[in-house]
């Protein structure tokens, strides 16, 4: 009974209830079922009635207010409501404009009836007006293709669905506009994007190995033609921050340095930096080389092989399940089972002037010399879709070289022999978690860890003597980003990262005994925000970021702000502006040059904030981008300045090599792009000119040129590319690095101690040379693709001298001249297939 009089009295309330504004009862409606009424006020205008009860379902209240009122509601999809008069004479054309891209609806589109009349959509995308005899709808908005529409007879009685093409002119443009090669390119942050995937060919080059890609870029130089000693406008290799999936590399190269230990057949984006990188990137006072192995789409499984006269490689990828992938690659040198040409030329290259080619110390004698070398890496990667929010990445990469070198003589009756191991690896892996709030709003959070290590064993039977040397660095950290999209226009990001570095170092002799081990830790705290603003109709690109580190051990604050901004002039013509403050609390450094056999001689360390202070950097460009009709012009001038460096962390080898001062570099420069496509063909030309001082306040003289001035360098290329085949051909040309020479008039050559002149006094000679490279691929009917490659760097086969040094001859007792010299003509060949 109770029930039954509960019922009753809600029956009642209904219908004799006060009566309230139609507009407040709709409103009401819109709040509970979130949906949107479309009307106009016309229709409803000073109508009331009794609300219908708040249990009722959408339909339900929909029919109630049908019969209380002279209205028709129309249901779209539980979203809109239209809301139309019963008696209404002349038909009315209603519709939604939506966006065919994001499927969004599009506000402020005018919709236009043969020019009589002219409405807007409102916030929903929403439109009407009354029927025409002749109606035909012209819809436009800036940003899309106008569309053209005839209503027939039958589209009055439901609304309209129109979906508007976003306008792709510019992303046109720039894709018929790629820098250097195909799959390259250059983003409004002013950072060169690389799409491995999509690489064409450069020469010299058969894969699109990323470290020898952006040697390529104007700025970016190896003076030694080793990835491990990649010099970015001045900058020693340490100095530039290498990150595979988040994880920072410590060792870049296999062969010590003449291969990129990052597997070319499996990055989806290389994204590398030169000057304005992002606040999220931290510990570089230089460039910033960030690589990707997550796809930006799901992929279909994929299986490839390939190998080439160095090493083999794997590499296959498996989707466990519409949400979940697995991503696995290998590869290994093949030098275990037979020396190629290639490899002969690498290894003279690596190991002249070291310890292990001086064992004879240019004696004429026999002495027998085996060796072993090889190396490999390999990486996992899982990906799994929770939900529709959420997704869980796991990224795992192993890299080893080991080299063994057993050597052994007989000299005046005594028997020497050697055995020499080294070893350097480096571990590194990264879970990361990110969640799509909504549409607008992100989140990532990443842990990750890399382990590094290098250690040399030598044992030599003269003095029955073993000598250790190890190096290791330890690092691992948290990163926490959030991204917000405000609008269309402006979005921002805030983050905080935590960083722990430790590194260690080991020395150990016997007969006579000596033991050292030396161990620092520093711990890292930062906070990150970061905003931008991008507008396509005026052109304008800017975005603003900064970086507050806080060092737990020095106890130490310093905000570092960044800046990006580019403007477009106009279709043809782009402005850009880049600037950042950086530093760093590791380094490289060189104690002694036989150090590690000579061949990897640098050994991580970490700031004290004294005798090895943290290193600071600032840095401007101002740079002119013009493309037009396939030609591309770009001009770019830079100021750098970078302090806190240290004499051990240059790699000196005349009076500076014992000396530990701390001090400056500053380098300023022009680097210039002109490149031109004609169907198939593309050639590019570019200029770089550096001007690079050191300065040390406690030496005289304080300032001279440094170690790492390459002041002119000039680069050709040509490359043809058709169907399946490419071929380039190109040259590079600079001038030589500084060099100093010692002082004769203060030499006395019957017992000479070396007396320099001021340092980096000359040069050594011009640097040039010739390459070559081509690819061809095809397909067989079973969707088995191949491809073959073959390169040859230094064809005219020039002795280039890459550097130059002194020392007196403890055999002859005189003043020797010891120079290094570049590749001689290195043949390379490569066979891939892929399935």
């Amino acid at each position: 009974m109770f029930f039954i009089f509960f019922l009753v009295l809600n029956v009642f309330s209904q219908d004799k209830g006060k009566a309230v504004p139609f507009k407040k009862i709709i409103a009401t409606i819109e709040k509970q079922h979130k949906v949107s009424f479309n009307y106009t006020e016309d229709n409803i205008s000073g109508l009331q009635l009794n609300p219908p009860k708040k249990s009722l379902t959408l339909d339900e209240k929909l029919q109630y207010l049908t019969e209380k009122t002279n209205l028709s509601f129309e249901n779209i999809e539980n979203q809109f409501i239209n809301i139309y008069k019963n008696e209404t004479e002349v038909p009315l054309i209603c519709g939604y404009v939506f966006s065919n891209d994001t499927k969004k609806p599009i506000e402020n589109a005018n919709v236009n009836l043969l020019n009589k009349t002219q409405v807007s959509t409102d916030s929903n995308g929403y439109f009407e007006f009354k029927k025409d005899s002749k109606s035909t709808l012209l819809v436009s908005h800036v940003g899309f293709i106008t569309k053209k529409i005839v209503v027939n007879n039958s589209s009055f009685k439901n609304c309209l669905h129109i979906t508007l093409e976003s306008e792709i002119t510019e992303l046109q443009e720039i894709k018929a506009n790629a820098i250097l090669a195909s799959g390259i390119s250059k983003s409004p942050d002013g950072s060169f994007e690389i799409k491995p995937k999509k690489f064409g060919i450069l020469p010299g080059l058969i894969e699109p190995d990323a470290l020898q890609t952006m040697q390529q870029i104007p700025g970016v130089n190896s003076l030694d033609e080793s990835v491990s000693s990649i010099n970015v406008r001045g900058g020693t290799h340490d100095q530039n921050l290498f990150l595979w999936n988040g994880i920072r590399m410590f060792q870049t190269g296999h062969f010590f340095g003449l291969i990129s230990v990052f597997n070319p057949n499996l990055a989806h984006t290389i994204s590398i930096y030169k000057n304005g990188s992002s606040a999220f990137y931290g510990e570089s006072v230089s460039s910033v080389v960030a690589i990707s192995s997550t796809p930006e789409t799901i992929e279909k499984n994929t299986f490839s092989a390939g190998i080439n006269m160095i090493n083999a490689d794997v590499y296959a990828k498996y989707n466990l399940s519409k949400k979940s992938s697995i991503e696995i690659s290998a590869r290994k040198s093949i030098t275990d089972f037979v020396e190629t040409p290639t490899y002969k030329e690498y290894f003279n290259k690596v190991f002249q002037n070291t310890t292990i080619t001086d064992f004879s110390e240019k004696q004429n004698i026999n002495y027998r010399s085996d060796k072993k070398f090889n190396f490999y890496d390999a990486t996992l990667k899982y990906t799994h879709k929770i939900g529709a929010k959420d997704q869980i990445v796991l990224d795992l990469i192993t890299i080893k070289d080991n080299l063994e070198v057993f050597q052994s003589a007989t000299v005046y009756n005594m028997n020497k022999s050697e055995n020499n191991v080294l070893r350097q690896q480096n571990y590194g892996g990264n879970l990361s978690w990110k969640r799509n709030w909504n549409n607008y709003n992100t989140t990532k959070i990443n842990v990750y860890n890399s382990a590094y290590e290098l250690l040399a064993n030598q044992k030599t039977t003269i003095g029955d003597q073993i000598v250790i040397q190890e190096n290791t660095v330890n690092n691992n950290g948290i990163n926490l980003e959030n991204h917000h999209i405000i609008n269309s226009r402006f979005s921002f990001s805030d983050g905080y990262q935590f960083n722990e570095i430790g590194v260690a170092n080991l020395e150990q002799v016997t007969n006579p005994d000596f033991y050292r081990k030396v161990k620092d830790v520093l711990k890292t705290h930062a906070l990150i925000l970061e905003g931008k603003y991008n507008d396509t109709l005026s052109r304008i690109y800017f975005k603003a970021g900064a970086r507050l580190n806080y060092i737990e051990k020095f106890k130490k604050y310093n905000i570092e702000p960044r800046i990006q901004f580019n403007y477009g002039i106009n279709k043809s013509l782009n402005l850009e502006l880049l600037a950042e403050l950086k530093s760093q609390n590791s380094q490289q450094i060189i104690d002694l040059q036989k150090d590690y056999f000579g061949i990897e001689k640098r050994r991580w360390i970490v700031s004290n904030n004294s005798t090895i202070p943290i290193q600071r950097s600032k840095q401007v460009s101002l740079n002119l981008f013009y493309k037009k009709n396939n030609w591309l012009l770009d001009i770019e001038n830079f100021y750098k300045k970078v302090s806190g460096i240290i004499t051990s962390s240059q790699g000196f080898q005349n009076q500076l090599e014992f000396v530990r001062m701390t001090g400056d570099y500053e380098v300023f420069g022009t680097e210039m792009l002109v490149q031109k496509k004609m169907n198939h063909f593309l050639t590019w030309l570019s200029y770089t000119y550096n001007h690079n001082n050191y300065y040390f306040s406690n030496f005289e003289p304080p300032s001279f040129p440094n170690n790492f001035e390459v002041m002119h360098t000039v680069s050709w290329a040509g490359i043809y590319e058709k169907n399946n085949f490419k071929i380039a051909l190109g040259t590079k040309w600079s001038s030589g690095r500084p060099k100093t020479s010692p002082d004769f008039s203060q030499i006395n050559l019957s017992d000479p101690v070396l007396v320099y002149n001021k340092p980096n006094n000359t040069n050594v000679h011009i640097f040039s040379q010739v390459n070559i490279s081509s690819t061809y691929k095809w397909e067989t009917t079973n969707g088995i693709q191949y491809k073959l490659g073959l390169s040859i760097l230094n064809i005219l086969n020039r002795k280039n001298e890459i550097s130059e040094y002194y020392r007196v001859s403890s055999l002859t007792n005189s003043i020797e001249e010891v120079e290094t010299f570049s590749l001689q003509r290195t043949p390379n060949m490569s066979f891939r297939v892929s399935f």
